[in-house]
């Protein structure tokens, strides 16, 4: 338990406005990945639609 004392203290913990400006790219990427893959079933969705109406 002592070498993970040691271990702790030589780390270096990010600041304040390092840990904003990540979370603000992590919850920008997931808002935008999301918005593209709701479109992908959007699309993916509308055509299998009509894929049934001809061969359904």
């Amino acid at each position: 338990m002592t070498e993970v004392w040691s271990e702790l203290k030589k780390t270096t913990w990010p600041s304040r406005k390092d840990v904003y400006s990540t979370t603000l790219v992590v919850i920008v990427t997931v808002l935008i990945c999301a918005f593209y893959l709701w479109v992908v079933d959007l699309l993916l969705t509308r055509s299998m639609e009509k894929v049934f109406e001809v061969f359904g």
